[in-house]
């Protein structure tokens, strides 16, 4: 509402424009007959209520550009991640902007080696995800783990590099599975909504894991 709203009435008011300003290029004569004699607004209120409703389109474009959500993620071998000292890929994400969002949904999809990366396969939450990747012989805790994200939870904006924390997987995980995306859709302190989609196994290949591994 808080943002169709000022364009839908901003778009009436000027398709209104256009109908007085071809019923004011008709002969007068026309304008006594139908459909020409309708006359919606007077062009003196028509002139306000444009310059009101176009400021008020600019200045929430403009506010919700400046409370803008800016979600960023970074990955790391870590140790102390899993059940094992042995280091982990550490992925957490990140609010870089400077305004509270709450996270509206929160869900992730698998593409396990050797198998088609489709657009098409489905999303799962955390919980559906960890049974598939338990399937497929990955172990809670030892391989993985996923973090679960429930509707509303905030999403600080730091503006800085702190992270939170999406999942953490070990080198069998990695060995196993091309690619973990997760799809985040959040809801700004205007009520915009952002969507962000990641590959938390994006890079991992090319970085050297430290020793200890």
């Amino acid at each position: 509402m808080l943002f169709t709203a000022p364009l839908v009435f901003l778009v009436v008011l000027v398709m209104v424009l256009v109908w007085e300003a071809i019923r004011a290029n008709v002969t007068a004569e026309a304008r006594t007959e139908w459909p020409w004699r309708l006359q919606l607004i007077d062009a003196e209120s028509l002139g306000s209520l444009l310059a009101v409703a176009a400021g008020a389109v600019l200045a929430r474009a403009q506010y919700a550009r400046t409370v803008r959500p800016y979600l960023g993620w970074r990955a790391a071998w870590v140790k102390g991640q899993l059940a094992t000292d042995a280091p982990a890929w550490r992925v957490g994400i990140m609010n870089g902007g400077q305004h509270l969002a709450v996270v509206d949904s929160w869900h992730y999809r698998v593409v396990m080696k050797g198998a088609q990366d489709s657009t098409d396969a489905p999303w799962a939450g955390a919980l559906d995800t960890s049974d598939q990747l338990t399937e497929a012989g990955l172990v809670v805790g030892e391989d993985f783990r996923l973090i679960a994200f429930g509707v509303g939870f905030p999403l600080v904006g730091t503006g800085s590099h702190d992270t939170v924390l999406v999942g953490a997987f070990s080198e069998n995980f990695i060995a196993q599975v091309q690619s973990l995306y997760v799809r985040v859709r959040i809801t700004d302190v205007v009520g915009d909504t952002h969507e962000r989609i990641m590959d938390c196994m994006k890079g991992v290949r090319g970085t050297e894991v430290p020793p200890g591994g």
